[in-house]
């Protein structure tokens, strides 16, 4: 396996990195708009690109205030008044002009860099109200929101830009969208994967026998050849998961015959519908 192993959690100051760098991303993107621009329609089906921008920097601000508050030993809900809270302020940050924008997301970068914990504090490990988790899990949903979004934009921004942490990050988060497990073979991944509601797993090799040694993390009760294989880069897989349009779409199989791709159920958020 190149890399790290793709059963490894996300590293954290990687994550914090990478997130920065997609807002920095999203930030020029929304420099270089017009009026025109900004109330073109985005990649997500009725919301402009300022309706984007507005939840980048709502969902940026959410995550920070659970650091913020988990740093004085506090819980506070991800957003004021929950999900019509968080609608309100969608709407009202949309009527931003692209300055307002451009202003709001420099805040956010700052606001969000003091609100982070130092490399290896046990200030990652507090808890917070988000999914019940830790600040940690704050920033890997900041990350990821930030990342799908940049493309959402619809401002230059593709899906070259996901890194491979990413992109296995979001077939472990997003497998619960799927009835049933499927195998996934990625060019750039030598392991076979297996994604589902159980989240990212090695698959085993096809024709292992059952009693064989197979790698922790595996399971060689699943015949791929009964089930669904589908075969793609790593960021088509993961966008086709994320209910998003792959640069190209993965090849899928079904007991060794062309099928379509599975169904995907609703977005895993604590807020419907999913954005």
């Amino acid at each position: 396996m190149t890399g790290t192993s793709p059963l490894a959690p996300p590293d954290v100051e990687e994550v914090r990195r990478d997130a920065r760098a997609a807002l920095d991303a999203v930030t020029t993107a929304a420099r270089s708009l017009d009026d025109t621009d900004l109330a073109g329609p985005s990649a997500l089906p009725g919301w402009s690109r300022s309706h984007v921008l507005a939840h980048v920097t709502a969902i940026g601000e959410a995550m920070a205030r659970q650091a913020e508050r988990a740093a004085r030993g506090e819980l506070v809900e991800v957003y004021d008044g929950g999900a019509v809270g968080r609608e309100a302020g969608i709407q009202t940050g949309a009527r931003r002009t692209v300055a307002e924008h451009a202003a709001a997301l420099e805040s956010l970068a700052e606001r969000l860099d003091a609100a982070w914990p130092a490399p290896g504090s046990t200030g990652w490990d507090a808890p917070v109200t988000y999914r019940d988790g830790t600040v940690a899990d704050a920033l890997v949903a900041w990350w990821r929101e930030a990342r799908i979004h940049a493309v959402d934009l619809d401002a230059g921004i593709g899906l070259d830009t996901w890194p491979r942490l990413l992109g296995l990050h979001l077939l472990d988060f997003l497998g619960v969208r799927l009835t049933d497990d499927v195998v996934v073979e990625v060019a750039e991944e030598p392991a076979r994967l297996r994604v589902g509601p159980g989240g990212l797993r090695l698959a085993a090799e096809p024709g292992a026998s059952p009693h064989a040694e197979t790698p922790v993390g595996s399971d060689p009760g699943f015949d791929a050849h009964d089930g669904v294989v589908v075969r793609g880069r790593l960021t088509d897989v993961a966008a086709w998961l994320a209910g998003r349009t792959p640069d190209a779409e993965p090849d899928t199989f079904r007991a060794g015959e062309p099928a379509p791709l599975p169904e995907i159920g609703p977005w895993p958020s604590p807020y419907s519908p999913p954005r």
